[in-house]
């Protein structure tokens, strides 16, 4: 590997020439695992907890069940629709392990992004928990799957307590609407029925694909990104050669509030922590504030993962701000801008830093990170991981001198194969090896770089750029404001013009009290011409503020 500016600041541990390909697929990584940690921990959700030993049992009934009963064959593609359960690392694992392709399914999906996402991919078999099995029902005629297994929240919990879990969810919350799959099959089912037969080792190698993890489709038809286990098995090697050197074997709980069937909480969370013996604790609905501070408290946790919405909301707790943080070693947050008040608030009230990542679905996910010895520098993304370039380029890709604002492209073994059938759109993003990542970002002398914004939100003001982020920052850091989304609108004088929306913490907040506090810091073409005040602003399934439905929404309001 060529030495680059940037490894001078690495955590003094970390290993620039990490193995990247120590394991020959994900399966080998977990049964390595298995091996070394049998009963401790892995998984823990709602007060049950799964050893090693137990994962690997039943994993590898319910590979058995894909393998022996269902007769499927390497590279057939599972979807798995459901929050954060133990149920999810079962049939995570168990179809890796049986050498099939993971679509990873957001369970609040549309029966329309559903029916898009099954037949793109070519689902044969979907794994659903049974609060969204109404909405495989509306499209199961128009789709090609061919196995359903419905799955309820309590299912693995055990005895009482999992019988108890599921009335309460069905008939007291009433949060499984009827529905009729006749020939669906139970999670239990399967898994006693693959308990019969004996696992049989599925050839991986690092070249096939292991998921395919869908991006969010915010700029056109939601795509696959085709990663393989050479990406997944590189990244959680960078990860965790990353966080060495805090990180001790058996001795980690990590909190998951993000979900696994997303990239980010995926391979550092579920994969880069197993690698390690963490036992992991498992939250199947962070939304829920007051339960969520309530598990926290019970765990002298070391690792916390998040992003932005998720670290305010919980600063803005007073139950939070109570907690014991003493064991607290990592907190790592990206998926999207780490506001800079944010990143304070939260080292002042843990004693943590909150290191700042970055990474997309498309690089599975993490391309670079500060670093988690003390010297992050706040409002960077970091630098890269081992083995990963990144570098500026202009609108013609000409490589920008440092400094210089342009797009973010990322070289690396992380990097994806490319877009599931779809060789037009990966020849769009991809120049070579390089990834364009659509990010806009400046980089320094020393490797670190700062995200702007995305490309295609940024706002032209009377010909200057505009960036959210920027705007959304100081916002953020005005009295009385909880969350902040900015977006562009037309203007007939300035081409576009500045509009924020601002959920407060304190309601006499007023417009001109936010704008008074933009010009302490903006110029005048970036200070919002209008401000509006919502109870709650749109996001993602991992809480990404959205502002292409914050625009959706405000030109519905003024009926342009």
């Amino acid at each position: 590997m060529a030495d680059f500016p940037w490894q001078k600041y690495y955590p003094a541990s970390v290993n620039k020439e990490v193995n990247i390909k120590a394991y020959s697929s994900v399966s080998e990584l977990f049964d390595e695992s298995v091996k070394k940690y049998g009963t401790a921990i892995a998984y823990e959700c709602m007060g049950k907890m799964l050893s090693y030993d137990d994962l690997d049992k039943l994993s590898g009934n319910f590979a058995s069940y894909l393998t022996q009963v269902l007769k499927l064959k390497k590279g057939t593609r599972i979807a798995i629709q459901m929050p954060n359960t133990l149920q999810y690392p079962v049939a995570m694992f168990g179809a890796l392990r049986a050498g099939m392709i993971v679509v990873n399914t957001n369970p609040l999906y549309t029966p329309a992004e559903m029916k898009h996402q099954f037949n793109d991919s070519g689902a044969e078999v979907v794994v659903i928990v049974a609060n969204f099995a109404k909405n495989l029902e509306k499209i199961l005629p128009e789709v090609g799957v061919k196995h359903i297994i419905v799955t309820e929240l309590g299912d693995l919990l055990g005895g009482l307590k999992g019988t108890i879990v599921n009335l309460v969810v069905k008939h007291v919350k009433k949060m499984v609407p009827a529905y009729n799959l006749p020939k669906a099959i139970s999670f239990k089912s399967v898994l006693a029925q693959g308990s019969k037969y004996t696992l049989s080792k599925t050839d991986i190698s690092l070249e096939d694909t292991a998921f395919l993890q869908y991006t969010g489709g915010t700029t056109g038809v939601s795509k696959g990104a085709e990663l393989t286990h050479g990406n997944i098995v590189a990244n959680m090697q960078q990860i965790s050669e990353w966080m060495k050197p805090k990180l001790e074997e058996r001795k980690e709980i990590v909190v998951t509030a993000l979900p696994l069937y997303h990239i980010f909480a995926l391979t550092v969370n579920c994969l880069a922590m197993l690698k390690i013996g963490a036992h992991n604790v498992l939250i199947t609905n962070p939304r829920d504030m007051p339960a969520f501070i309530k598990d926290l408290s019970k765990y002298k946790f070391t690792v916390l993962t998040g992003v932005n919405t998720l670290f305010n909301g919980l600063l803005n707790q007073e139950a939070f701000r109570q907690l014991d943080f003493s064991g607290l070693k990592i907190t790592v947050g990206g998926g999207m801008a780490v506001q800079k008040s944010t990143a304070e608030n939260w080292k002042k009230v843990t004693g943590t830093a909150l290191a700042e990542g970055y990474g997309l679905t498309e690089t599975s996910p993490v391309a670079s990170c500060n670093p988690i010895d003390g010297t992050e520098r706040l409002g960077t993304i970091g630098v890269p991981l081992p083995y990963t370039e990144m570098m500026i380029i202009d609108d013609e890709g000409n490589k920008l001198p440092n400094g210089e604002r342009g797009e973010i492209c990322i070289k690396g073994p992380q990097v994806m194969k490319g877009y599931w059938n779809r060789p037009k759109e990966t020849a769009e993003v991809m120049m070579g090896e390089w990834f364009k990542s659509g990010d806009i970002g400046i980089m320094d002398d020393d490797g670190y770089t700062k995200i702007v914004d995305r490309k295609k939100e940024m706002i032209l003001v009377s010909g200057f750029n505009v960036y959210p982020n920027e705007v959304e920052n100081v916002i953020a850091s005005c009295p009385g404001v909880l969350e902040v989304g900015v977006i562009g609108m037309p203007d007939p004088k300035s081409t576009e013009k500045v509009v924020a929306y601002v959920v407060a913490k304190d309601k006499s907040l007023t417009e001109k009290a936010v704008i008074s506090h933009c010009h302490e810091s903006l110029t005048n073409y970036k200070i919002p011409r209008e401000v509006y005040f919502t109870d709650e602003l749109p996001k993602s399934n991992v809480g990404k503020i959205l502002r292409r439905i914050i625009k959706e929404k405000h030109i519905e309001k003024i009926g342009a």
